[in-house]
């Protein structure tokens, strides 16, 4: 492909959809249009800053569809990346401005087979990546400082060495992993945990990724048969007496590895894994009504093991159903609590970042829960927030949000729904702009507006000058000299989103454009 082609088919697939900008959550909907199509989203506290459909991400390889979703941040900048798992690809998106997101190009799947679960993970500037159901996909690993130079020439990064060099790890020491279910990386440990692989019945195969570009198997763990998801933690809770584990006096400081182990014995199994050539089994938990045991995440204190099946609300009609183990004596876990959704739809997966929960909910969106009081008399978990990325429905299937990714330093959270692709959303009310005055001199009406607002002085004070800003601090409009105790702010032709308007260079006031 010559330089003129290669600049006309980035041009028409960076372009190939059009979308509005920034919509804040107003009475309970975001209401947004992208390739022509307007949709209002429910949601509570939790503005829609963009979305990038599926058809942009994905390739026109068999059904195009979203799966896991991970994040980057650039240490070099502190730029962020959402990468996005599809039935096909993998797909990288600059959303450092989350209102204007850049498509900059995807991996194909490895082996030219089309997966509904794809999966990623980050270490050290890497992304790790993994498909299930696929045959011989082994692990691909791409340098993501590729990403810095912006879009992909043709939006399709390759194994050459000159466009991002992907390589492919398919297994060593007698063991082809196959196709995997899912990767799990612990930052603090240089090792990615392929779980729900072809090889060791489908438990965790350790891989040292010390070097990233020579990948290596240092273990695995069989005995307690296929893991379907995990984490893995450097140890710092409150169990100091390691006495299930032979030659560990405390489990601080050790790699403490949560299975998730579906199928016809769901359980949850807990593994010291520090050796990697010698993980040892620690201890297990069932519960009642098991569908199939999925995904779980610690809280950040290590005492609790927050859990959900994925399959419970159709096997018994409950409403979403999520587990509170106590894990304050890992050697012997316990029930804790159970929380129940407002919804029947089922769970998927769901992280810890502080008091918070966010819980990728299908049919039902994007759940937050306050889980500040989890380890208070009254064990309680409350939802406060939800972004509702499929609104047609919040009934017991399997469409909507599949994942999300909660922890960009600046509080812009990524969802990915199968049918919608990439969601950028961020908490109402947290944008990073200039305090706003409590200044009842002066007021804007109407607010929310879907075309122009009166700015009015209810004093002697007039406007002398006013400044539109956007929510990425860029100046929209600017006059001075006014002199007037009224003001008819030109925002007719401006984006739904939320304005800045700064009055007389002394208060600031915020404008929000819902159309």
């Amino acid at each position: 492909m010559n330089y003129l082609k290669k600049l006309l088919f980035l041009t028409l697939t960076i372009f190939s959809y059009s979308a509005n900008a920034q919509s804040p959550c107003v009475n309970g909907f975001a209401t947004y249009t992208v390739e022509g199509v307007t949709t209002s989203y429910p949601c509570n506290d939790y503005d829609l800053m963009s979305r990038v459909p599926i058809s942009v991400l994905a390739t026109t390889l068999g059904t195009e569809e979203g799966s896991d979703i991970w994040g980057w941040t650039d240490p070099l900048d502190g730029k962020e990346y959402a990468i996005v798992g599809t039935t096909n690809s993998t797909a990288f998106v600059d959303v450092s401005d989350p209102i204007n997101p850049i498509f900059l190009g995807r991996i194909e799947t490895a082996n030219g087979n089309t997966s509904y679960w794809r999966d990623v993970k980050v270490y050290n500037n890497h992304a790790y990546i993994v498909a299930d159901g696929v045959g011989n996909h082994g692990m691909q690993v791409f340098d993501l400082t590729n990403l810095r130079t912006g879009p992909n020439p043709d939006l399709t990064y390759t194994s050459t060495v000159n466009d991002g060099e992907v390589i492919v790890f398919s297994g060593d020491n007698g063991i082809n992993i196959g196709s995997c279910h899912n990767v799990v990386i612990n930052e603090d440990d240089a090792t990615a945990y392929l779980v729900g692989c072809n090889a060791v019945s489908g438990g965790p195969i350790f891989v040292d990724i010390s070097d990233p570009t020579a990948p290596t198997i240092s273990g695995s763990y069989a005995a307690s048969g296929y893991t379907h998801d995990a984490q893995v933690i450097t140890y710092n809770g409150p169990d100091t007496n390691a006495s299930n584990v032979s030659g560990v006096s405390s489990y601080v400081g050790r790699q403490i590895l949560a299975a998730s182990n579906g199928g016809s014995n769901d359980k949850v199994v807990f593994l010291d894994v520090t050796d990697k050539s010698n993980p040892q089994f620690i201890s297990e938990i069932t519960y009642s009504n098991p569908g199939y045991a999925h995904q779980g995440w610690f809280t950040e204190d290590h005492k609790y093991f927050i859990f959900g099946d994925e399959t419970d609300e159709m096997s018994y009609g409950n409403n979403t159903r999520t587990l509170v183990f106590d894990v304050n004596d890992l050697d012997n876990p316990s029930l804790l609590s159970t929380y129940f959704g407002p919804f029947t739809a089922i769970d998927h997966n769901g992280y810890v970042d502080g008091d918070k929960f966010y819980l990728a909910n299908y049919r039902a969106g994007m759940r937050v829960v306050d889980i500040s009081t989890v380890d208070t008399p009254s064990n309680t978990m409350t939802e406060i927030g939800y972004f509702d990325t499929y609104p047609s429905s919040n009934s017991t299937a399997f469409n909507g949000a599949w994942s999300i990714y909660p922890y960009f330093a600046s509080g812009n959270i990524i969802i990915c729904d199968i049918e919608s692709g990439l969601f950028v959303v961020r908490q109402s009310n947290t944008l990073s702009t200039s305090e706003f005055e409590i200044d009842n001199n002066f007021t804007m009406s109407p607010n929310p507006t879907k075309e122009n607002a009166k700015l009015t002085s209810s004093n002697t004070n007039k406007i002398q000058s006013v400044q539109i800003f956007n929510v990425l601090g860029k100046k929209m409009f600017s006059k001075n000299n006014i002199n007037s105790t009224s003001f008819v702010l030109p925002t007719n032709n401006y984006s739904s989103g939320i304005y800045i308007v700064k009055i007389n260079n002394t208060t600031s006031k915020k404008l929000i454009i819902n159309k």
